[in-house]
């Protein structure tokens, strides 16, 4: 599962990290609180390998959707179905990109039913990089949106008291053959991550609001 996460590596670091070319319309950093249907940072690559930083709408809308709200929002895609389900088969074997991100947020619950937040980083300090897949869409007004959503995996054992789920993390030797440059094989990769790559701590309630921002939401509470 992954609801929430944080972006506060400037543009420019981005597309260094992954050898990318970035567009002119990225998301604004640092942001602390992205939420679904925010705009993301996601390398892609093109069928000659020239990868590129691009802003899509983190939930992934399916073509045949009239309207964004048509269904459900889709903003990750689990990643023992991916090839079988109909928002996401053809995406899997053609549309694949990497999310970035600093860390993302997680929640457990009290003995009151209280929500608690946790939030997760590499323990390296470095960037996350999600498996993701990325959809066009076309509104009916024919203006064109660029959406996506995070392949998520079974979580590892460290990661299980606070989640069953977590987003696929795919380490830097990894990222050319989850972007097609590789050649085939990449559901080999929708595994959870090494148990040390992950570390966490509980954040201030305040996340827990789509509308809160700033660096205090990262805070060790």
């Amino acid at each position: 599962m992954c609801g929430r996460m944080a972006i506060t590596l400037p543009p420019d670091a981005m597309a260094q990290l992954f050898a990318a070319a970035p567009a002119n319309d990225l998301p604004r950093v640092p942001n602390y609180n992205v939420c679904p249907t925010n705009d993301v940072h996601i390398i892609t690559s093109t069928s000659e390998g020239a990868r590129k930083l691009e802003a899509m709408r983190w939930g992934f809308i399916p073509h045949w959707y009239k309207k964004p709200n048509d269904g459900p929002l889709l903003i990750n895609a689990r990643s023992e179905t991916l090839a079988e389900k109909p928002a996401f088969r053809q995406a899997a074997r053609a549309r694949r990109g990497i999310i970035v991100a600093t860390g993302f947020y997680e929640w457990t619950k009290d003995a009151e039913g209280g929500r608690d937040p946790w939030y997760i980083t590499p323990t390296d300090a470095s960037a996350l990089a999600f498996a993701a897949v990325w959809q066009d869409w076309t509104d009916p007004a024919g203006e064109r949106v660029q959406t996506c959503a995070v392949v998520t995996c079974a979580a590892n054992a460290a990661m299980q008291g606070i989640h069953h789920r977590m987003p696929v993390v795919l380490p830097s030797k990894d990222w050319s053959l989850w972007l097609g440059e590789a050649g085939k094989g990449a559901a080999t990769l929708m595994q959870p991550a090494a148990e040390d790559t992950l570390r966490w701590h509980r954040v201030d309630r305040a996340v827990n609001s789509n509308r809160a921002s700033g660096p205090q939401l990262i805070e060790p509470y």
